[in-house]
């Protein structure tokens, strides 16, 4: 039996969780000819990587920092990733296009969806990354009304309300001394690295709402903890990356995983190992 192989690229990428996750959906699914492994590649090294890539490679997951490095190099994009200029996913054709998708986007909302969170009035946005613009994206799809972004720089901030402009989101800029107000949103989406959240964990308001923290390692944060404990609702970055993985599955072999159980039981026991 010939293999199909696919991968997840970033630097560094030791902690990455997807080759636990695709390859529980490949055993799930059946396909004992498909491998899923990791490579340590970055910005300068992508372009060699991919124009090696033979007829064997089904897909590629991307990581940081090459969600916006693989661009130039790709034959096409969707949609969901134009519209935020950012690609987690690459799908290669049987016959040679290389396919840029994004999964994070519909992730984000899937992970909500299924905690119950399908609409909210407001929201708060901890960050102004990569993945916060993503997160805005989400919230185009399920918020009514205004988005407060929580930055740290002026240039943060235009970045910022730029791209509430582009996704038709109305966002509203704050300094990151004001972060603790954000707390009391009724949706919170912290996409921030670790450790930066941790002084706002004292701030929690009691009977929160829901604190979406994109972090998986370590889990949970000061700041989930804290949210627990005062009765909110927390969605991690374990249930994210599950809901986006299931995507890149299904893009990549076309099959549909099952339940979600089997992939979030794996990352779990994978977690808890280190």
């Amino acid at each position: 039996m010939s293999r199909i192989r696919a991968a997840v690229l970033g630097s560094p990428i030791e902690h990455s969780l997807s080759p636990v996750l695709h390859r529980a959906a490949y055993q799930e699914l059946g396909l004992d000819g498909w491998s899923y492994d990791r490579f340590e590649i970055d910005e300068a090294a992508l372009p060699q990587f991919v124009a090696g890539l033979g007829p064997e490679w089904a897909g590629l997951s991307l990581t940081m920092p090459l969600k916006r490095a693989i661009m130039p190099l790709l034959d096409g994009i969707s949609d969901t990733a134009a519209s935020v200029e950012t690609v987690n996913t690459v799908v290669l054709t049987e016959d040679g296009r290389r396919l840029g998708d994004n999964t994070d986007i519909p992730g984000i909302v899937a992970a909500l969806h299924e905690r119950g969170v399908e609409k909210v009035s407001s929201a708060a946005v901890l960050g102004a990354g990569a993945t916060a613009s993503s997160a805005l994206a989400a919230l185009s799809r399920i918020c009514s009304g205004e988005v407060t972004a929580y930055v740290r720089s002026a240039a943060r901030a235009d970045e910022m309300r730029q791209w509430g402009e582009r996704l038709g989101v109305p966002v509203r800029t704050a300094d990151w001394s004001e972060a603790a107000e954000a707390l009391s949103a009724p949706l919170v989406i912290a996409t921030t690295p670790a450790g930066t959240t941790d002084a706002l964990a004292a701030s929690v308001p009691e009977g929160a709402g829901t604190l979406f923290d994109v972090l998986y390692d370590p889990w949970p944060t000061a700041l989930a903890a804290a949210w627990s404990r005062q009765g909110g609702q927390v969605v991690g970055g374990l249930d994210l990356l599950v809901h986006q993985a299931v995507l890149q599955v299904e893009l990549m072999t076309g099959r549909t995983p099952g339940p979600l159980a089997a992939m979030r039981a794996a990352g779990e026991r994978a977690l808890a190992a280190r």
